[in-house]
C-alpha cells in the first residue's frame, strides 16, 4: 500500500500550503480551512483521474457485470462485519452477516451472485469505527483525507485496523492486493456518478453538503437509525450548529 501513502502525503503537504483560516467554522468541523483544501486536492485527482476512468468502465461493462463485482466486495466486507459485530455483542446482526456469507460464497460464487439478499438475510455493514462508537468513543471532529475522503477523527484511527482486516489487502501479492483496490475503487466511483453530477450542477457549497450529509449518515448508523439529540448526546464531542 506504498502508493496510497505517497498519495496521502502528497495531499496533506499541498492542503497545508494551501489552508485559509475560516472565521466561523462549524463546531464539528474545526479543521475546515485544512480540509477544505484538501477537498479541493480530492476534486481535483477526481476530475483528472477517477471519474474519466470511472465513466469508460461503466460504459464498456456491462450492468450485470458491475453488479457482480460489486457483490463480491460487499461479500468480501461482510466479513469484516462479522468480526465487527460479534465485537459489537450484537448477536443478531452477527448472525444475519455469518448466514450472508456463508451462503454467497458457497453457492453466490464466492459473492458475485447476492444470493443472502433473495433470502431476505439482511446486511449490517460495519467497520472498527463503528465499533469504537458503539464502545463510547466520541466522533471527534470531522476530518478530509487525501484520496479517501471524508472521515471522523474516529475513524481515521480506526483506519489501519480496518485496513487489516479488509480481505482485499490479503489477495496475493502487493501488485494483486492493488488491483483489486483499484477495482473497488474504480466500481465504487461509477455508482456514484450520476450523483455527482446532479451535485455539480446545484447551486451549492457542496463541501458544507457533504459534510453533514456525511456526519448525519454516520450518526444514524452508529444509533441503528434512531440518534438521540445531539444536545443531550455523552457520546457526541460537539454540538450541532444552528
Amino acid at each position: 500500500m506504498r502508493w496510497l501513502k505517497i498519495g496521502l502525503l502528497a495531499g496533506l503537504i499541498l492542503a497545508v500550503q494551501g489552508c485559509a483560516t475560516v472565521k466561523t467554522p462549524d463546531p464539528r468541523d474545526p479543521f475546515e480551512s485544512f480540509n477544505r483544501s484538501v477537498t479541493g486536492f480530492n476534486d481535483t485527482v477526481d476530475k483528472a483521474v477517477l471519474k474519466p476512468v470511472a465513466t469508460v468502465y461503466k460504459g464498456i461493462t456491462p450492468d450485470w457485470m458491475r453488479k457482480g463485482v460489486r457483490n463480491f466486495f460487499n461479500n468480501i466486507q461482510d466479513v469484516w462485519s462479522v468480526i465487527n459485530t460479534a465485537l459489537e455483542g450484537r448477536g443478531q446482526e452477527m448472525g444475519d452477516n455469518i448466514g450472508r456469507v456463508m451462503v454467497n460464497t458457497s453457492f453466490g460464487l464466492l459473492g458475485i451472485i447476492d444470493i443472502a439478499s433473495d433470502l431476505n438475510i439482511e446486511r449490517h455493514t460495519a467497520d472498527f469505527g463503528l465499533t469504537l462508537g458503539r464502545w463510547g468513543v466520541g466522533a471527534g471532529p470531522y476530518v478530509v483525507l487525501p484520496i479517501l475522503g471524508p472521515y471522523t477523527l474516529r475513524e481515521v484511527g480506526a483506519l489501519p485496523v480496518d485496513w487489516s482486516g479488509d480481505l482485499v489487502y490479503q489477495f496475493g501479492d502487493q501488485t494483486t492486493a492493488l488491483e483489486m483496490t483499484a477495482l473497488k475503487l474504480i466500481d465504487y466511483r461509477a455508482s456514484y456518478l450520476n450523483a455527482g453530477d446532479v451535485m455539480e450542477g446545484a447551486a451549492l457549497d457542496t463541501y458544507s453538503f457533504t459534510r453533514d450529509a456525511y456526519l448525519q449518515r454516520q450518526r444514524n448508523r452508529q444509533y441503528d437509525g434512531n440518534p438521540p439529540d445531539e444536545d443531550t448526546d455523552t457520546n457526541a464531542d460537539t454540538p450541532t450548529q444552528h
